[in-house]
């Protein structure tokens, strides 16, 4: 008897952005195996007589490997059992969830996807800075800031550096001034707004608004601890306790005149 695999999206960490369906099947599955990055609020919903294994990894200490969560997944549906897989943020996003419905996939296991409210999304709830903005960003790019097994970073950096776009970088904090330099490097300002949060939607969240030149190193003396999302770009300028060194004022009087135009 085959059972199932969800690949559920947890969210960014707050339990009532949880969606309605993913909280149905966390009550009614009869193994979660879970990130990490799943915040122990999330954990709290999951009934206390439901078997629990955590596959959790951190940066450069990979406590379960990916081929062996994998293994774990396939050999649990075996047993007819009911996986909730749960992933924080989005499964689909920076997520790995593809790459567990193609091994699962592969040994006849079925899988259904359960989406999740992205971190990017909740850092923007919660700290009330939009990822588009009239005037400000015509668009927004989601990129990783680690790659697997510490390879180097070759991203796009001419593409990336554009003003016009806000850029969300997930899992920067070993990188930031790499990626910081790189940016300015080809073309974005050095006083480019940037906010850092940490936990976002948690009770444990904090934040640090910073420019781009700056940020790597202030963000040393914060101890801030992951998940930490970095929000690139002028719609920092939205924040409504941006510290006065930031050159806010005339940037949000053009973009009061484009909302009314």
């Amino acid at each position: 008897m085959t059972g199932k695999v969800f690949l559920i999206g947890a969210g960014p960490g707050d339990p009532e952005l949880l969606t309605l369906r993913a909280l149905k099947i966390i009550e009614r599955a009869d193994v979660v195996v879970f990130d990490r990055l799943v915040s122990p609020e999330i954990l709290r919903l999951v009934p206390a007589a439901t078997r629990r294994i955590s596959v959790g990894k951190s940066p450069n200490c990979h406590s379960v490997p990916q081929d062996r969560i994998n293994a774990l997944l396939v050999a649990l549906a075996r047993e007819g059992l009911v996986v909730a897989r749960l992933k924080g943020g989005d499964p689909l996003i920076f997520g790995r969830g593809s790459e567990e419905a193609a091994v699962l996939g592969d040994a006849g296991i079925p899988v259904d996807y359960v989406p999740g409210i992205t971190a990017a999304q909740g850092a923007a709830s919660s700290t009330g800075i939009p990822l588009t903005h009239r005037g400000l960003a015509t668009g927004v790019r989601y990129v990783t800031g680690h790659k697997a097994a510490d390879a180097p970073l070759d991203l796009d950096w001419a593409s990336l550096a554009s003003e016009e776009t806000t850029l969300v970088v997930y899992m920067g904090v070993a990188n930031i001034a790499e990626i910081s330099a790189c940016l300015i490097g080809h073309g974005m300002p050095e006083s480019l707004p940037v906010m850092a949060v940490a936990n976002a939607t948690t009770p444990r969240e904090r934040r640090l608004i910073s420019q781009l030149d700056q940020i790597a190193d202030e963000l040393q003396t914060t101890g801030f601890e992951a998940p930490v999302l970095f929000i690139i770009g002028h719609v920092v300028t939205l924040y409504r306790e941006l510290p006065a060194c930031l050159p806010a004022g005339q940037l949000l009087d053009e973009v009061r005149m484009a909302a009314h135009a």
